[in-house]
């Protein structure tokens, strides 16, 4: 074996630590998928992983400002001397996706550095297609998904993830002085408020994650409507990661979206029992064989002009 093959093979090896550790709802996923696109999908998920910890956990805001900055720059030139970075570019050239792509994830993170106080719905979904509908639309590349019309549900499934998310972290991004709840929803408060809110917050809240669960599931009908373009074994894997994601908001209304008070989380039990049962209910879907529904537009009118429907 040569030694750029077994450092290819310690690097793989390290990014399932990584994918276990920081992504267990998509490592218990990447069993469904054949070797050749889960090790693409772990290459992928260690780049995202990657990016956002740039921005999460680099404690000087312009020093991480100035590494996300060089990516891009590295992005841009095609080569870099960072191994995660470099890997990246291969896997983007080798599943020809547009370099635009990831550099529009790196641009939803340098956001974060920013004061995060989201104005407005439109202003949030453009977020959520920055952080995550491009990393939808780089899994659909990556599993070799040829169909255009796939593209615009596989930003959609990412976008619902992403919603999701921000539902569940409500307090953990509070702590870091962020609110995603839009302004719109919830009003123009201190993240501080959102820690430990009074009673008239916490009615504001769960209002705002009732409407934003609700438009989650809208995101999560038009990925679920695009499985069809998938490869079958890549489409039972994306089915049971989505599946288990969305359970985050259903365990959330269960608790009255009292996210202050805990963080959803989807146990083992649970998941086992979910994996069964969204399996055999995909069996008799029609839409996981066939293209049922033509992709709502309407879903993608705040992020027309950022969106690289082309994949």
């Amino acid at each position: 074996m040569t030694q750029a093959k077994l450092n290819q093979t310690e690097y793989i090896k390290e990014s399932n630590l990584v994918l276990a550790q920081k992504g267990k709802t998509f490592f218990w996923a990447k069993f469904l998928l054949n070797q050749k696109h889960a090790t693409q999908a772990v290459r992928l998920y260690r780049f995202c992983r990657h990016i956002d910890d740039v921005g999460d956990d680099t404690a000087d805001k312009s020093v991480a400002r100035h590494m996300l900055l060089q990516i891009i720059e590295d992005l841009n030139a095609g080569r870099s001397n960072h191994p995660i970075i470099s890997d990246a570019i291969a896997l983007f050239h080798e599943s020809q996706i547009n370099i635009n792509i990831p550099i529009a994830l790196v641009q939803g993170v340098m956001s974060d550095l920013n004061l995060v106080r989201i104005k407005d719905e439109a202003a949030l979904m453009v977020y959520c297609y920055q952080v995550a509908g491009t990393v939808g639309l780089m899994m659909s590349k990556i599993l070799d998904v040829k169909d255009q019309r796939a593209f615009a549900h596989a930003i959609d499934l990412g976008m619902a993830m992403q919603l999701t998310n921000i539902c569940r972290d409500v307090a953990e991004d509070a702590l870091m002085k962020r609110r995603y709840l839009p302004a719109s929803l919830i009003g123009d408060i201190d993240p501080a408020a959102l820690m430990h809110p009074d009673e008239q917050t916490q009615h504001k809240i769960k209002n705002t994650l009732v409407r934003m669960l609700s438009n989650a599931d809208a995101y999560y009908q038009s990925g679920h409507d695009g499985l069809c373009f998938l490869p079958i074994r890549a489409r039972f894997g994306i089915v049971i990661a989505s599946g288990l994601y969305r359970q985050i908001g259903t365990h959330l209304a269960k608790n009255n979206y009292a996210c202050w008070a805990f963080r959803s989380v989807v146990s083992k039990p649970l998941k086992a029992w979910l994996t069964v049962k969204i399996l055999i209910q995909s069996l008799f879907d029609k839409s996981f064989y066939f293209y049922t529904k033509a992709h709502n537009q309407r879903l993608h009118d705040a992020i027309n002009e950022v969106a690289h429907l082309n994949g």
